[in-house]
């Protein structure tokens, strides 16, 4: 008898050459290797390029001479890089790549501790001085950024933008933090990540609060803007927190009151998981839900030994 013909495979959908573009370069190797339509994509075409996101798995392999060979996939029309945790990037790398990339328009290199507030400042004035495109920075984590830092970094990406593009600085809200996307990233319009924050006058992350009536506000006439260090913030619905309505998670993350209430519970501690952590839950034989913790005391192992 003789076998079936197997059906020709079809080229994949237009669309799929177009969100290559914003994907991380993890997933852009992945994607290689499905099919050789995609793997021409992207050896061969610049789109897949012009967007650079370095993140987890790879961030952590990541330095100097990986970097460069990367970005040069764009001949020089890079626009977005992003480098997460990368702390095997210095200053040295950084600078090369933004010399020979001068249309980069927003810079993301968070806790790359490998970069000093210098290499940052170096790297921020070249583009500035070459290209008026930088529009956004993106420098939390790395160490040693003082007030000076933060000026000198403002002044020059205020250089190069109108007034009404320097007015457009969207709240920032505390739950919604490490949430990356280039389209996020590029919708935020902010200049620099960091400001000073007006309670502490620390140079750090300062976030807006998401409560339309909120009551600090009303009780206060200081605005309830300010580091996590200042005003404490919930982990679901990132609301300022007033020190009597602090409720503490499983997770030990903490909650406001309002969010802490609608959130199932552990049935043996009674508290919940914020959002973050909803995948931590176990199940007794009861189909009861059970924190890791009351977990681990109730079969005598901790989680880490297991793992």
């Amino acid at each position: 008898m003789e076998e079936a013909a197997q059906p020709e495979a079809k080229p994949p959908h237009e669309a799929m050459f177009l969100v290559l573009a914003y994907l991380p370069v993890y997933e852009i190797v992945v994607m290689s290797q499905v099919c050789t339509s995609l793997r021409d994509a992207v050896n061969n075409d610049i789109l897949p390029w012009l967007n650079v996101i370095v993140e987890r798995p790879l961030s952590w392999r990541l330095n100097d001479q990986i970097l460069l060979k990367i970005t040069s996939k764009a001949n020089g029309r890079l626009k977005f890089l992003a480098l997460i945790n990368c702390m095997y990037v210095t200053d040295e790398g950084l600078l090369r790549v933004v010399e020979q990339n001068p249309l980069i328009n927003n810079l993301y290199i968070p806790a790359c501790t490998g970069i000093t507030p210098e290499g940052v400042t170096r790297a921020v004035k070249t583009l500035c001085q070459r290209s008026n495109c930088l529009k956004s920075l993106s420098i939390n984590g790395i160490c040693n950024i003082e007030k000076e830092h933060l000026d000198l970094l403002t002044l020059y990406l205020r250089k190069n933008l109108p007034l009404q593009e320097q007015q457009k600085q969207q709240p920032v809200y505390y739950h919604q933090r490490g949430r990356f996307s280039v389209f996020k990233h590029e919708e935020s319009q902010r200049l620099i990540d960091l400001e000073i924050c007006p309670r502490c006058f620390e140079v750090r992350l300062v976030y807006d609060c998401p409560k339309g009536h909120c009551m600090r506000r009303e009780w206060s006439l200081a605005p309830c803007r300010g580091c996590n260090f200042c005003i404490p913030r919930c982990e679901n619905c990132g609301g300022c927190i007033e020190s009597g309505e602090v409720e503490e998670c499983a997770c030990e993350d903490i909650l406001c009151l309002e969010c802490w209430l609608q959130l199932p519970k552990c049935s043996f501690c009674n508290k919940p998981y914020c959002k973050q952590h909803t995948n931590w839950w176990c199940t007794s034989p009861h189909s009861s839900l059970i924190c890791k913790v009351c977990d681990e005391n109730s079969h005598g192992y901790a989680y880490t030994d297991v793992l």
